[in-house]
């Protein structure tokens, strides 16, 4: 099993809005890509960001297979999307994990 880890600090300006968007809109967007079986989300506590809040949005899948068409076939397309609204207010780090 993989988990693509989306660790995004977001501008507290914006976190109510942002907050609502990416759980009404952005991620039901990703799920409904097929690429991934779920996903969950979480705020971070640890360390505490100099400004701003952290979330930690997991997606898993299943193979490498799910995940390189995410890739290819939607992650620019949604990315974009989210920079198009929130554009500088925002950072992002992504990462993917096994399973061990």
């Amino acid at each position: 099993m993989l988990s693509y880890n989306v660790t995004i600090n977001v501008d507290d300006s914006v976190h109510d809005e942002w907050l609502d968007w990416m759980t009404s809109e952005h991620i039901p967007d990703v799920i409904s890509t097929r690429c991934f079986k779920n996903y969950s989300m979480h705020r971070m506590l640890s360390p505490e960001p100099e400004e701003g809040t952290t979330y930690v949005i997991q997606y898993i899948c299943d193979n490498v297979e799910d995940y390189e068409r995410y890739q290819i076939e939607h992650a620019a397309i949604l990315q974009n999307a989210h920079k198009e609204k929130f554009g500088g207010k925002f950072t992002a780090i992504r990462s993917l994990m096994e399973e061990v």
